[in-house]
């Protein structure tokens, strides 16, 4: 009996490969596009995000006055309180970092005396002259002051170019909240009828979880201020006020930021009661860092936006590894998105499966958003497991 023959290989078109090299061609022009336009792109969604964290107010304010005060008056408070917190926390530390930077060597002089009146510093001293190095870089730090003037102005640039980021940032998501229901209404009458009602709620959900983020990210951000303003009162460091505010402001980063801000009260009980503040807050700092991480922070975003602490630590701890602080930032309302849309998806589903027991010959009803499927697929569909298209 003869071997049965070889399948032969089909042949590839001159028009099959051209339409290959076309689409890749154009693949890469767009991901090279996108690349040359990643900052706008990124101030787009930086908008996008602001717009849709303020449309829970302006929609409140809404109902008692025209969207345009309410957008007015929204917009001057988010400008204006930052604007305070910066009035009350830069001049004390500005004020404070120069007396510092002229008192270093009377500090210098202290912490020499106190390592000659112990013995055990005392050998260490005379072993490496650690207080003599102490005292000749504090001797040079008043002269060095002058030299920070190209350091500031280089600061300075830097923020005159955040300022113009963030001011065009600002305008744009103006334009969003004021235009943006239409604009979505505008883009769901494109979608079939039967799509328009999931699709809403959809979008409904997601701007109630990233509004519900930065309501549970302020929280945070206040108990965090809180606490630390009564443990600097109870330890007597001064500037308290300040403090406690840039400890609030920092804690809005996740993970990271109550650690800078703890570093930066850590350095001013140095010059309180030293070693004992120190000592104090840093043990305090570590603790309350740790229940903030675990406990504080994934309880109340599971109660704002609703998402279990498990995935809120793991979306954290992806986003920071993948994007950094800004990954950090988006993480959650983003894993709020992804949980909205899977359960979307297992409730059109549900709705598919109990149409089908009760009128097998009813149409399926219409599929997620943007798929166009009319009938979600079973573990044991009939004709094969084919996909319908919805006509």
């Amino acid at each position: 009996m003869p071997p049965p023959p070889l399948p032969t290989r089909p042949d590839i078109s001159v028009r099959t490969v051209w339409r290959v090299v076309v689409i890749v061609v154009l693949a890469v022009l767009i991901l090279y596009t996108i690349y040359l336009l990643r900052r706008p792109i990124g101030w787009v969604l930086a908008a996008t995000f602001i717009a849709v964290a303020l449309s829970a107010p302006v929609n409140r304010l809404n109902q008692h006055m025209r969207r345009g005060f309410a957008i007015a008056i929204v917009y001057l408070i988010l400008i204006l309180v930052p604007v305070g917190l910066t009035a009350l926390v830069v001049p004390p530390l500005v004020t404070q970092g120069t007396s510092l930077a002229e008192h270093l060597p009377d500090y210098a002089n202290d912490v020499q005396d106190y390592v000659n009146k112990n013995q055990r510093l005392k050998k260490l001293d005379d072993k490496y002259d650690l207080t003599g190095q102490l005292q000749k870089q504090a001797n040079q730090l008043p002269g060095k002051i002058g030299d920070a003037a190209k350091v500031l102005s280089d600061i300075g640039l830097g923020l005159v170019n955040s300022i113009f980021a963030l001011v065009n940032i600002f305008i744009l998501s103006i334009f969003i909240v004021a235009r943006g229901r239409q604009w979505t209404d505008a883009a769901l009458r494109l979608r079939p009828e039967a799509e328009r009602e999931r699709m809403r709620r959809i979008l409904d959900s997601t701007a109630s979880a990233v509004g519900g983020y930065v309501q549970g990210a302020l929280t945070i951000a206040l108990i965090a201020g809180i606490q630390s303003f009564v443990v600097m009162e109870i330890l007597g460091v001064p500037f308290a006020g300040p403090l406690a505010v840039l400890a609030g402001l920092a804690s809005l980063v996740p993970l990271v930021g109550a650690t800078v801000a703890a570093i930066v009260i850590g350095l001013v009980t140095l010059f309180n009661d030293f070693p004992t503040d120190t000592i104090i807050w840093a043990i305090w700092a570590v603790v309350y860092q740790q229940i903030e991480n675990n406990i504080i922070q994934p309880q109340v975003q599971r109660r704002t936006v609703q998402v279990q602490p498990f995935i809120v630590l793991v979306a954290v701890l992806f986003g920071s590894t993948l994007l950094g602080i800004a990954g950090a930032i988006v993480a959650i309302p983003l894993a709020a998105s992804i949980q909205i849309l899977v359960r979307e998806y297992w409730a059109w589903r549900q709705e598919a499966k109990a149409a089908a027991i009760v009128n097998p010959d009813a149409p399926p009803p219409a599929g997620p958003p943007g798929t166009g499927l009319i009938r979600p697929p079973d573990d044991d569909p009939p004709g094969g497991g084919l996909i319908i298209p919805a006509s």
